[in-house]
């Protein structure tokens, strides 16, 4: 696999059969006997090709781990440790709970840190500090945490986690005011890998683009894409976009915004701003044929052009000011089947770097079979 657009490159021959003839060669050019097809030492020369060939593979390999565009698992962590940029461990997903307290209560409620939920059938939140309430203050707000790593925790929409495991006094109601999000697994290769390639940005302390871009993107691996810009003179907007095109939660954009005001990382004159992508709506209403003459694997061809299309769209919200352009569908369409297309919506809609396109209403609908 091969990074960053680059020219694949190889250290070694591989090829079985020049490997064979390279061999033949040299043995030939050494002893001054050329050997025939049948002679027992070619064969046996022909018996080490496999074993070199694999070496050779194995060697070409190793080194191209010495490259970021090919380097993977922990030979990626070890790139990423020369420029100080660790790969981000697992998160577990965070939402916000509300209590709501009796109102004849006329004691002090202590809420231990560690007071956990319940939702579905093995999935626990637990609170984040310890909050003392005083009497008359009937409702509270804290933070949660999932109590597992990873994605399991996300999505549950406000209102959907409301069972208390660990009993409190006075407690009528509890129940999560903010849907549950930024629950990732450990971060992916390809992610990782440009977040070392952007690391030296990080070495300025004056505040350069790259600089934001990188520190931002520490805050989640659940971040795919940041884009820097200074509406006015001193002032940093920072936009966030999350993986398939999601926007960003008020918790997100708050730790984004705690690890690049830091004093190490700001400089003095910065005053940043942390915000959600402006959304840009777009329409697709899209028309296929598909060519008679495989009629009979059309069920397979419709599937790949649904999913080609599913994959447009979420392509086409996972990048900041990606400008929306449905020759870029159709190409897709084609590419999976289609033998014609008709677009009945707007072709292009510029995008600002600020701002992100999603889908409004979607249309794809089958034309039938035609001839070629």
């Amino acid at each position: 696999m091969n990074r960053f657009n680059l020219p694949d490159i190889n250290f070694l021959e591989k090829d079985p059969e020049k490997i064979e003839n390279d061999m033949l060669s040299y043995v030939e050019t050494q002893t001054g006997i050329t050997l025939s097809n049948a002679d027992p030492r070619r064969k046996f020369i022909q018996g080490l090709v496999l074993y070199v060939t694999q070496e050779r593979n194995n060697l070409n390999y190793a080194l191209k781990q010495n490259l970021l565009a090919y380097a993977e698992d922990d030979f990626l962590d070890h790139k990423g440790e020369d420029v100080s940029t660790p790969r981000l461990g697992a998160s577990a997903a965070v939402t916000t709970m509300k209590f709501i307290i009796e109102e004849n209560r006329v004691d002090v409620l202590t809420i231990p840190k560690g007071t956990r939920f319940l939702v579905g059938d093995n999935t626990y939140f637990a609170t984040d500090e310890t909050l003392t309430v005083p009497a008359g203050e009937n409702t509270i707000q804290i933070a949660a945490t999932c109590t597992e790593a990873g994605i399991t925790g996300n999505g549950y929409l406000p209102g959907e986690i409301t069972n208390l495991v660990d009993p409190l006094p006075w407690v009528k109601e509890v129940k999560n005011i903010t849907t549950s999000n930024g629950g990732v697994d450990i971060e992916d290769d390809n992610p990782y890998a440009e977040r070392i390639r952007i690391a030296p940005e990080s070495f300025s302390v004056a505040g350069p683009e790259g600089a934001y871009e990188y520190w931002a993107k520490t805050a989640s691996q659940d971040i795919i894409d940041v884009k820097v810009d200074s509406p006015s003179e001193g002032t940093v907007d920072i936009r966030i976009l999350l993986q398939d095109g999601k926007l960003p939660s008020e918790e997100m954009i708050d730790k984004v915004l705690e690890i690049c005001s830091d004093k190490k990382i700001r400089p003095l004159t910065d005053h940043v701003t942390v915000n959600i992508p402006e959304v840009v709506n777009y329409n697709v209403d899209v028309q296929y044929w598909i060519s008679k003459s495989k009629s009979s694997v059309l069920t397979s061809i419709q599937q790949k052009i649904q999913q080609a299309f599913q994959d447009y769209l979420i392509w086409q919200k996972s990048k900041l000011g990606r400008d929306v352009d449905l020759s870029e569908l159709i190409a897709r369409l084609k590419e999976a089947g289609a033998y014609r297309v008709s677009v009945n919506s707007t072709m292009y809609i510029q995008v600002e770097k600020y701002q992100v396109a999603h889908e409004d209403s979607t249309a794809l609908r089958f034309g039938g079979l035609v001839d070629e």
